[in-house]
């Protein structure tokens, strides 16, 4: 090879190589953030349902729906039976509702789609933060505001360390409530 076409390759190709590698890197990286962090995903669900009307204008506790909350590692997802506990009688006029009770009547599950999720690889217990006085809002945003549920907070392990180191910041409310674990085994099982 000539002096001349390495030097061209030295100067010209290579660096614009290098440019177009990374910066197919850092868009790829942009462009795909928000379904890797999850936040604004709101999925089209089988039943509307308005955690603003119940959480909000009506001030039902969130361990009515997502009962086990306190006690286990999972928010479980309500069971058909829970909601009808009151849609027997309430509204049961309304399309949405007479669907509600078609799931019931043949005893299926309402196939709801997650919109909040830890990843696999991730150890997350909702009763440790629930009994340590964490509210729902914390890490679900204000859910008492929200016609359509939907992701407002990053499940990463960023987000997580950035709480437990600074939880005094992020949760001035919790005098009493030291910094949260943050050794590789608190989340990763």
């Amino acid at each position: 090879m000539k002096n001349s076409q390495l030097d061209y390759i030295l100067r010209i190709r290579l660096p614009i190589t290098i440019f177009i590698v990374i910066t197919s890197f850092a868009l790829t990286y942009y462009i795909s953030r928000p379904e890797r962090d999850g936040i604004g995903n709101t999925p089209e669900q089988p039943i509307q349902f308005s955690h603003k009307l119940h959480a909000g204008d009506m001030k039902m506790d969130c361990k009515y729906c997502h009962t086990g909350v306190d006690k286990t590692r999972h928010a479980m997802i309500p069971a058909v039976g829970t909601c009808m506990n009151c849609h027997t009688i309430a509204r049961k006029d309304r399309p949405q509702i007479q669907l509600l009770k078609t799931y019931y009547d043949e005893g299926k599950l309402l196939p709801w789609k997650r919109v909040h999720k830890v990843p696999d690889y991730a150890y997350f217990n909702h009763s440790v933060h629930v009994n340590k006085g964490i509210d729902c809002t914390a890490c679900h945003g204000e859910v008492t505001q929200m016609e359509i549920i939907g992701q407002v907070s990053s499940f990463t392990m960023g987000s997580c360390l950035d709480c437990h180191k600074n939880v005094h910041d992020k949760l001035p409310e919790l005098k009493s409530i030291n910094k949260g674990p943050n050794n590789c085994y608190a989340c990763h099982r």
